[in-house]
């Protein structure tokens, strides 16, 4: 599918910075005092920012408030409520910390409703079965892996968030594994696009490019996607554990290790969606690059 910027911006920034209130929230960072309220800004501001830049992949972004009226069948709708009541949650809980109170269990609601923003995200994608690629449990374990990494390192964890960092490699591995081999076994292929049976060849419906064919349809060629697995892997997990573990804790170490991991997600997620083998490609006559 076609990698929309406002998109990969939206699920890089709203991961890690709803990722990191997840933890602030538990009372897992931030600590007390002036600081806890900064981290706090920081981890909405993140979030904040990846919400205001998915209303640039609105038709018309004037009418995004009717998002918050589908609530009971759509996860866009959801991610809505549950990012707004963890904001909302998630700015007393800032002040109290800020004047040495614990989170309690205001902090521990912010908290899951954080949670539920990230799980929100990914299954807007995990649902649809029409892209193989995303309609998986990889899917939810990938997003929320980032969101764990990105908060570990900004709140400092050290060598545990460069643990983290080691195991979300291992999830990014799987899910391409896992990912290359499930357009194949849907079993999708022209005569189910079509709904015609026999020795189906086609035919194209039009000469000019479609709102289709720009969005639903995008090639990536296998050695490039290759190289471009190479460079998420080592900036979004390899390099951050590799600075967290040999360099010592402080702000210049965080900043660095968090700019890389931000690097490498960008890079990861633009291959999310160049990857995602849509069904209709069939109809159109352009199998899947892979």
């Amino acid at each position: 599918m076609h990698p929309a910027a406002s998109v990969i911006l939206f699920t890089t920034l709203s991961g890690a910075g709803f990722g990191f209130l997840f933890l602030l929230n538990l009372g897992l960072a931030g600590g007390t005092g002036p600081g806890a309220l900064a981290a706090s800004l920081l981890g909405g501001s993140l979030a904040v920012a990846g919400l205001l830049a998915s209303t640039f992949h609105l038709g018309r972004p004037a009418r995004a408030l009717r998002a918050f009226t589908q609530w009971r069948t759509s996860w866009l709708s959801r991610e809505a409520w549950c990012a707004t009541g963890a904001l909302i949650l998630s700015a007393p809980v800032a002040l109290g910390r800020m004047g040495g109170a614990g989170p309690g269990l205001l902090g521990a609601a912010a908290a899951l409703l954080a949670a539920a923003t990230i799980l929100s995200t990914a299954m807007i994608y995990a649902q649809l079965k029409t892209v193989p690629r995303w309609n998986h449990w990889t899917t939810p374990v990938t997003y929320a892996a980032f969101a764990l990494a990105g908060g570990a390192i900004l709140a400092g964890w050290g060598w545990g968030a460069a643990l983290i960092c080691l195991a979300l490699a291992m999830v990014m591995v799987v899910a391409w594994r896992v990912g290359d081999r499930r357009f194949a076994a849907a079993g999708s292929g022209i005569n189910a696009a079509t709904g015609l049976t026999g020795q189906v060849r086609p035919f194209a419906a039009h000469t000019a490019a479609s709102y289709v064919t720009r969005e639903m349809i995008f090639h990536v060629g296998r050695k490039h996607a290759r190289k471009l697995r190479l460079i998420a892997l080592v900036l979004a997990c390899l390099l951050p554990a590799l600075l967290l573990a040999l360099l010592p804790p402080g702000p210049v170490t965080t900043v660095t290790a968090f700019a890389s991991h931000l690097t490498g997600t960008l890079v990861q997620r633009w291959l999310f969606f160049a990857e995602a083998e849509h069904v209709v490609s069939h109809y159109y006559g352009r199998p899947p690059a892979r």
